[in-house]
């Protein structure tokens, strides 16, 4: 998938806006209680200033009040509107990908045209070149080129086989050449384009464990507000009978609910919905598909991470590190013997010969074609490669077959070669020796590369409290090295499927939450038991079944950037909490102080209780004014941060939660104070109070 469109595309804006109105639907509304609540509010002060404006006694501050609260209740489902909107624009492009199409279903020995739709599980379907693989499936017969583009947004083509961990399929990509025949894995509507697609819409979000307790903290809140704003009509009632002054305090409906909605966290809760879709969002932008939000959050959580070596950690193939001569002979002649034997060897290893002779020792490439030379292919039988040229013979392969090659030539195998190569091997490395004719030149170190960058990712990790632990099949001694040169907390040697899942259960029993990448049938239970399990897409169907995300582009160390994706989602959560409770405290100093102003008042001028005005604000009215609107803008304002997510930084949570509180907590209490009285300045200079 392709990355999706800015959040401020005006086309964006447009539809939000239009959807931001249809979530005034009741139905929609309730799901959201703290603006459910407000909502009731805007439609109780609208109805108060209908019968005002019957009774000819409507006023402009009613009006405002009235106003405001309506467009509170729209930003904040404006907020959501425009998450979600942005993943509807990705789900319009993959429906285009899901184009209808039909499939040949093989009923015995002949073939039946049907509609992709009908496919049940079990059919079998064949798919030949230019052909769109109707449903998700595994591949049980034959190897094909296929594009999937229209999935991972990737251009290049992938290969798909029977057997193996390359066998899953996906409906909607495109058959490039050969042929393959398909086992149809899912019920129509199960497919990995439909379930994109509805997690994208929203329509399959389900609201997390994270979310629902704090939708009750905010329910809570709401309810004591209630409770508060209730009851303060009597006592400012009892207030001006002990102070002889009756109608000193206005507790008029739109003051009220003024107050109410400006001291619930209608904040945070106009932006719970929309900071949930965007990290989903997030993750989609990276080629990630997570089958629930209840996985995101918890790789927010993770406490520890394994990963395999190969393709992960290391960059999975082989390359040439050092030329290491035999006695006698110079390093520059071992390496241009060694570049000789690789001109014609494909394989990355080869390549890496070559360009490791070019510079080390400036060595260009030369051209070397037939009837000169005469090059041996790798064979697995002899496991040597190799060129006969001018009257000489060069050959490069395991160190026992270029050794049984020189004794035949007549040669004699150095012992100082035979060291080289157990020192090579017992480091974990591959020797790959070198001879001409008789002479043995030297050994090849050829190492599994750890990739660059990776070792500052994992202390970056270290610092967010997070142990990395490496998988991998080698023998304790290379995976020693590897983990040490990588700079990982740990690792398993000579790991089976049995001791992953062992391992996954023992951290889980230690109270920790596990992350782990797989692409085999073999990894699937343990894919399963982790709590985040990221399964690549080019592996087998068990493997994207059992876990609960998918990574489209298939790249394993991906899971590092999801672990940050959900500890960003879970920072920009309490961070916008955080500051829309502050928020609140900041609003109280506003609209109270504003309400009682007049009470105990002395020959009309101001009452003591005028001292908690800490604004100075122009008069009771404008401050009411001026706390509803700047209620209502800073959901507006907030709605970036709240797609874009926190700034991320890789911090213990101890460290984070004292920024938190610093930058959000403080914030939240100064920001109403410099906002409201803006606000009520530009309201009295424009004559609206």
């Amino acid at each position: 998938m392709k990355p999706s469109a800015s959040s401020w595309n005006s086309s964006l804006i447009r539809r939000a806006a239009l959807d931001a109105f249809r979530k005034l639907d009741p139905r929609e509304l309730w799901r959201n209680p703290v603006i459910f609540v407000t909502t009731l509010g805007a439609v109780l002060v609208t109805l108060t200033a209908v019968r005002d404006l019957f009774a000819g006694v409507l006023t402009g501050f009613t009006l405002q009040i009235t106003l405001w609260l309506w467009f509170t209740v729209l930003f904040a489902t404006f907020a959501e509107a425009l998450a979600e909107g942005r993943g509807k624009a990705q789900a319009d492009s993959l429906k285009r990908a899901r184009a209808q199409t039909f499939a040949r279903l093989l009923r015995g020995d002949h073939e039946e045209r049907v509609a992709a739709p009908d496919l049940r599980r079990g059919d079998i379907v064949v798919c030949e070149a230019r052909d769109i693989i109707p449903a998700d499936g595994e591949v049980i017969e034959g190897i094909a080129s296929v594009d999937e583009s229209a999935i991972t947004g990737e251009s290049a083509p992938v290969v798909r086989e029977s057997g193996g961990d390359r066998s899953a399929v996906t409906g909607g990509t495109r058959v490039l050449s050969d042929r393959i025949i398909v086992r149809v894995t899912v019920e129509p509507g199960g497919g990995f384009l439909d379930r994109m697609i509805g997690l994208v819409e929203g329509a399959s979000r389900q609201r997390t464990p994270n979310e629902i307790a704090l939708g009750i903290l905010l329910v809570a809140l709401t309810a004591v507000f209630l409770l508060v704003v209730a009851t303060l009509p009597f006592f400012a009632r009892f207030s001006e009978q002990l102070a002889g002054q009756p109608g000193a305090v206005d507790t008029s409906l739109p003051v009220l609910v003024s107050l109410f909605v400006c001291l619930i966290p209608t904040t945070i809760g106009g932006l719970l919905s929309a900071i949930g879709i965007s990290g989903i969002d997030r993750l989609i932008r990276r080629n990630v598909i997570a089958t629930s939000g209840r996985a995101v959050e918890a790789a927010g959580d993770i406490d520890v991470l394994l990963l395999d070596k190969t393709g992960t950690i290391t960059l999975g193939n082989r390359q040439a590190v050092e030329f290491l001569p035999a006695p006698g002979i110079a390093a520059e002649r071992l390496a241009s013997a060694a570049q000789l034997a690789s001109l014609a060897d494909e394989t990355p290893e080869g390549r890496s010969i070559v360009v490791l002779a070019k510079e080390k020792f400036k060595l260009r490439e030369r051209e070397v074609a037939a009837p000169h030379a005469t090059f041996v292919p790798f064979a697995a039988q002899t496991r040597m490669s190799g060129v006969d040229l001018d009257g000489r013979s060069t050959r490069k392969g395991a160190a026992d077959s270029v050794r049984t090659w020189v004794n035949a030539q007549g040669g004699v195998w150095p012992d100082e070669v035979a060291a080289t190569v157990e020192r090579i091997a017992k480091a974990g490395g591959t020797p790959l020796v070198v001879a001409e004719d008789r002479a043995v030149l030297g050994v090849i170190y050829l190492k599994d590369v750890v990739k660059g960058g990776i070792k500052e990712r994992f202390a970056e990790l270290r610092r967010m409290g997070i142990r990395t632990v490496m998988i991998t099949g080698d023998n304790p001694l290379t995976a020693a090295a590897i983990a040490a040169e990588a700079g990982v907390d740990d690792f398993l040697a000579q790991a089976t499927p049995e001791m992953k899942l062992a391992r996954i259960r023992h951290e889980q029993a230690q109270g920790r939450l596990v992350a782990m990448t797989g692409d085999g049938t073999n990894d699937a239970p343990a894919l399963a038991q982790a709590d985040v399990g990221v399964a690549m897409n080019t592996g087998t169907q068990a493997a994207r079944e059992a876990g609960n995300m998918v990574d489209l582009d298939s790249n394993p160390t991906k899971l590092i950037e999801i672990v940050e994706i959900g500890k960003q989602l879970l920072m920009t959560r309490g961070s916008l909490t955080t500051f829309s409770i502050a928020n609140d405290v900041a609003k109280y100093f506003a609209i109270i102080p504003a309400m009682f102003a007049g009470l105990y008042a002395v020959s009309g001028g101001a009452g003591p209780l005028a001292a908690l005005d800490l604004m100075g604000l122009h008069s009771p009215q404008s401050a009411i004014l001026s706390a509803v609107v700047f209620n209502a803008l800073i959901i507006i304002a907030l709605v970036p941060l709240a797609l874009r997510g926190v700034a991320y930084r890789a911090l213990p949570a101890a460290d984070l939660l004292r920024r938190n509180l610093l930058v959000y907590g403080v914030g939240g209490l100064v920001a109403p104070f410099l906002g409201i009285k803006l606000i009520d300045l530009a309201l009295v200079t424009a004559g609206l109070v």
